[in-house]
């Protein structure tokens, strides 16, 4: 018997487990993957994520591995271009990095063994135990073989946006949009661009930054409708739209850039949020709350609530307050605390601006100060509240001359 059993190993999972086991609690993990192994994913983490990575005593082992730290970012939405770098985090932290999945999910489930974590690896979850209404464990079996049964206080699955036990729970979606892209990306020798973000007109995006191994990534976004055309030579599509956005960077990628890689092709499910807790069952990551990857949030996102998960599930277990209440309390501090971030990302992964982010963002780049407010907020280490602040864009709007009839401060359509 255990005390919780996490279903998921990445990057949600094995943290949330390793948390759990160095408070003393006995933790089965399983996942249908082995280690390593990957996955796709943005491979970006945010100066916030590496806090929590560094708190763990884990980001010494990813700069270890090779990743490049990345300390200047080129951000660009048409004609608005932001460059720079947020402070240093409280923490020290001065730069951000971008580790290939292979690399920072390994680091991740080791640490989860080291703690105590009983691992089992290759183990596909088939069914959810139930007594009555509530869960209390898991069956499934390691490729063929007989199947097994687990049972545990509290079953969390942290096993993505097809989440088994999502789906095993009957759990409902209450918050929730379409997803607007899809993405292509793979692995380039010869690409030296440092971090790029840039959405150009027309609708489309590329973004690169270096990862493990001297490769960068290279990804691009275009509109869904867009999907079965550009998979039909996606070699050509990724030049197209690198020469369109930046045409020197263009030429750059077809006279040194080498894809060593196949394409990784994804067509992201819509943005939701589920219900992510019950009797004796919860949600984290992507098994509960999903938005676009356009911001690069995932990873720090499922950092930062495994961690409050973890926080909560312990006060539930020792006895200081009843375990349902806890959960509870855990899916309204998610949604609270991840408001802003969802919001932004939902109204700007469309890639076109609506004119409040366009005043905001251009007002931006005429500042270096509020440049730095920007990557700031990025980095998950500035305030939204205050970036957005109507207080504060009246001061920016003030400070570069702003057109007057341009000047939003309210995210309605209002302008001063």
């Amino acid at each position: 018997m255990y005390d919780v059993i996490v279903v998921g190993t990445r990057v949600a999972g094995s943290p949330l487990a390793m948390l759990l086991a160095r408070k003393g609690y006995r933790v089965l993990a399983v996942d249908r993957a082995t280690f390593p192994s990957d996955t796709p994913s943005t491979h970006y983490i945010h100066q916030a994520g590496l806090g929590m990575l560094k708190s763990w005593g884990l980001l010494d082992q990813v700069v270890a591995s090779g990743c490049p730290p990345i300390r200047h970012l080129n951000f660009s939405y048409t004609d608005i271009v932001i460059k720079g770098f947020a402070d240093i985090a409280a923490d020290g932290i001065d730069a951000v990095y971008c580790p290939r999945r292979t690399v920072l999910d390994k680091i991740l489930v080791d640490a989860a063994g080291n703690a105590g974590v009983e691992v089992i690896h290759g183990f596909s979850v088939t069914e959810l135990v139930f007594d009555e209404d509530r869960v209390v464990g898991i069956r499934g079996r390691i490729r063929d073989g007989v199947e097994q049964e687990f049972r545990a206080g509290l079953v969390i699955g942290a096993d993505g946006s097809n989440s088994t036990v999502a789906k095993a729970v009957g759990t409902e979606v209450y918050e929730g949009s379409p997803a607007a892209c899809f993405v292509y990306y793979s692995y380039y020798d010869g690409v030296d661009w440092g971090m790029q973000h840039r959405t150009g007109f027309g609708e489309q995006q590329f973004a690169a930054w270096p990862t493990n191994d001297g490769l960068s990534l290279v990804a691009v976004m275009r509109k869904r409708d867009r999907f079965r055309d550009f998979r039909t030579d996606p070699d050509a599509g990724v030049q197209e739209i690198v020469d369109q956005i930046d045409p020197e960077l263009g030429a750059r990628l077809r006279d040194t850039g080498k894809r060593v890689e196949q394409f990784r092709p994804m067509l992201y499910p819509d943005n939701y949020r589920r219900r992510s807790y019950g009797p004796g069952w919860a949600l984290v990551g992507d098994a509960g709350y999903h938005k676009d990857p356009f911001t690069g949030w995932g990873i720090t996102d499922a950092f930062k609530y495994a961690q409050l998960l973890a926080d909560l599930v312990d006060a539930g277990l020792s006895g200081a307050r009843p375990l349902d209440e806890a959960l509870a309390e855990y899916q309204v501090e998610r949604d609270a605390q991840s408001a802003s971030t969802y919001e932004l990302t939902q109204s700007i992964s469309e890639l076109s601006l609506t004119p409040y982010y366009d005043s905001v963002f251009r007002a931006t780049s005429y500042d270096e100060d509020y440049s730095k407010k920007f990557f700031g907020l990025i980095a998950g280490i500035y305030s939204p509240d205050k970036y957005f602040g109507e207080q504060e864009l009246t001061e920016l709007y003030e400070k570069v001359d702003f057109p007057v009839d341009a000047r939003h401060v309210t995210n309605d359509g209002v302008t001063a």
